[in-house]
């Protein structure tokens, strides 16, 4: 029988890329959960599902509610869940916290619960850099290092966390946490900040650049389908630790990072390169009136390398395919 994965946010942008990849590099067979009222859309979706309906089930739910007897019965055996699907928009949390909060707090509650009766070999919570805080200068954040959150959105990322290895040690939920830098990509929308770079760019408008001209800041950025890769690398190679009284105090936990760390300018320079155009644009010092934005992220990625995971793109021809693809016609839409 073939090994059966159920997937929410599955519409989304990160969660669309790693359906397609599940789809080109194994033969699992998908259930795929969308409430499609947030982000998630079906068009990013539409030629996966098409391609490879045999192997992809689309099942439309809220998941701020609970499912019901008979939707679980439906999924019948589940090999894996990963549980994608959140809110993750830092301006729209800081604008409107309580919503947002109880969204993606309500989503891994009602995934757990579910969890507890599907009983699968892995339930993988993909996380944040961002529940750490911000990282000094020179110092990249290790699994476990301290939980320090600067806004609602990482705040509600850092829930999810806790609730997750709650229900490992106090139900036996096979839980793995990952956490990943900002990710970037085809179908991604124009809110974050690589697509926003290429919209402006393109239209010849002023890009702006978080930072000040002696601090601007920085990430490691990762193309979707490098983050999908090592998703599906620990899936297929690294079974979830059980907890054990004395021993095994925390679920396994994995860093997935960008290769180099870039700053924000940087960034924007390197896409108007590839583009063939010059990049306007204008230093805004956010962080000191927005509270809540920090200017560096950076976790260290070497306990996954050190597993043998190596991303299978570097962030050049990353960089390069993603925006190939946004500029042809019948993709602008994603603008």
């Amino acid at each position: 029988m073939k090994t059966r994965l159920l997937v929410t946010g599955i519409g989304g942008f990160i969660g669309s890329h790693f359906l397609e990849h599940v789809m080109l590099n194994t033969d699992y067979y998908v259930i795929g959960v969308a409430s499609w009222k947030h982000k998630g859309c079906p068009e990013r979706i539409q030629e996966i599902v098409s391609t490879y309906k045999e192997r992809i089930e689309i099942v439309t739910h809220d998941l701020e509610s609970p499912f019901t007897d008979q939707t679980i019965k439906r999924f019948g055996k589940i090999d894996y869940i990963v549980n994608i699907a959140a809110e993750s928009h830092v301006d729209r949390s800081i604008s409107d916290p309580v919503p947002f909060i109880q969204n993606n707090v309500n989503v891994v509650l009602h995934m757990l619960e579910a969890s507890r009766c599907l009983k699968p070999k892995m339930f993988l919570q993909i996380s944040t850099d961002e529940v750490y805080g911000a990282a000094p200068d020179g110092v990249n954040h290790a699994e476990w290092s301290t939980i320090l959150p600067s806004n609602p959105y990482s705040a509600s990322k850092a829930s999810q966390e806790a609730i997750a290895i709650s229900y490992w040690r106090t139900y036996g939920v096979p839980v793995v946490i990952t956490n990943t830098m900002n990710n970037f990509g085809e179908r991604q929308d124009k809110e974050k900040f690589v697509s926003k770079v290429i919209d402006k760019v393109i239209k010849g408008e002023t890009v702006p650049v978080h930072g000040t001209p002696d601090r601007i800041g920085s990430r490691y950025y990762l193309h979707a389908r490098n983050h999908a890769d090592g998703l599906l690398f620990i899936i297929d190679n690294l079974p979830a630790t059980e907890y054990a009284e004395g021993e095994v105090d925390r679920p396994d936990r994995y860093n997935l990072v960008g290769e180099k760390e870039i700053n924000n300018l940087e960034m924007a320079q390197i896409i108007a390169g590839i583009l063939g155009k010059e990049l306007k644009y204008e230093l805004v010092d956010f962080h000191s009136t927005r509270p809540g934005h920090d200017h560096r992220y950076a976790l260290d990625g070497s306990k996954l390398t050190s597993k043998g995971w190596k991303p299978p793109f570097s962030i050049e021809e990353s960089l390069a395919k993603t925006i190939e693809w946004t500029q042809k016609p019948e993709n602008k839409i994603w603008l």
